[in-house]
């Protein structure tokens, strides 16, 4: 089964190394999704203008398959 990788960057880069094995890409999406809900629920209000948060998932070759990006900005 392959596997997919879930990196994260807020505030600094978290590598992930250990990854996941699904069936193919389309459940690498739904996890990435619930993962990431709960994770932006877990930053507690810690997500301020100007600070990103990013989701990149990777297959087994660290080709980027998906990208979930949070962009904090203030209005003008």
């Amino acid at each position: 089964m392959p596997r997919y990788f879930f990196h994260i960057t807020h505030e600094r880069t978290e590598i992930d190394d250990v990854g996941e094995e699904l069936p193919d890409k389309h459940p690498a999406w739904k996890e990435a999704t619930v993962t990431a809900g709960q994770m932006l629920q877990g930053i507690d209000g810690k997500l301020r203008p100007g600070h990103d948060w990013r989701m990149e998932v990777t297959d087994a070759f660290q080709n980027t398959l998906y990208v979930l990006h949070i962009q904090a900005e203030k209005p003008k």
